[in-house]
């Protein structure tokens, strides 16, 4: 019994010095030390541990989604002026998605710092993508508990909105919020779109469009309306400006 006992503190121990080692990466000190070991305690571990008070994460789960839409959805709209709603829909989904919240967590660490209970251990749940994006979000309804909405903006500065600069997420832009964010990136200058002509008539009109950078034609496309010829100019833009990086 003595054994286990002393194993029991080696481990909390242990798991307090990871804690510790977390706060001090991350260049946050909580100020209530249990928000924090509750972000990462799993609904398992509670259950193999009721005559502790322990509580799971899942309440700040839900708080922490909350908090990282409207941070990011922040984040966005000032980034994105020229965006439409749709448009910046469709990008914070990327960025929220469970994928994206797990690449997060892993480059943290996180899984090295649930708390599980023994079957969900055994069965591989410190890998498992749906529990880290739910500790992530945990981790952030924490995060806002114990210091407040800018202490949150600064941590996904340093996490989050690095990837979405470096255009992680660009892949889900239409060709226009893609040529936008790539110059936007670089700094070299502001795009601007022109119609060169329009063809036809009323009723099956088709426009043509050129985009330049700082007056520099970069793209034309075509299309039947003044969005769709804007897209194409833009996508003849951007593999041009890429063809010219590799």
């Amino acid at each position: 019994m003595r054994k286990n006992n002393n194993e029991k503190e080696l481990n909390n121990r242990a798991k307090e010095n990871l804690f510790k080692d977390f706060q001090h990466t991350i260049g946050i000190s909580m100020e209530n030390e249990k928000l924090l070991k509750q972000a990462f305690t799993h609904s398992s571990y509670v259950n193999e541990h009721r005559r502790k008070p322990f509580e799971d994460n899942e309440r700040l789960e839900f708080l922490g989604d909350a908090v990282l839409e409207l941070t990011v959805s922040q984040f966005l709209y000032k980034k994105y002026p020229t965006m439409t709603e749709g448009e910046l829909t469709k990008l914070r989904a990327a960025i929220v998605c469970e994928p994206s919240l797990v690449a997060f967590a892993n480059e943290l660490h996180f899984g090295k710092l649930v708390l599980l209970g023994k079957g969900e251990e055994m069965t591989g749940g410190r890998e498992r993508p749906a529990l880290l994006a739910d500790v992530f979000e945990a981790f952030i309804g924490a995060l806002y508990l114990d210091q407040g909405i800018e202490t949150v903006i600064s941590f996904l500065e340093k996490v989050v909105f690095p990837k979405i600069n470096a255009g992680a997420f660009s892949h889900v832009m239409d060709y226009k919020s893609q040529l936008q964010e790539l110059i936007q990136r670089d700094g070299t200058g502001t795009i601007e779109y022109r119609v060169l002509q329009e063809i036809g008539p009323a009723h099956n009109k088709e426009f043509v469009s050129k985009v330049s950078l700082n007056g520099k034609e970069l793209g034309v496309g075509t299309g039947k309306s003044k969005k769709e010829a804007e897209q194409h100019a833009a996508q003849m833009a951007l593999d041009i400006l890429k063809a010219k990086t590799t």
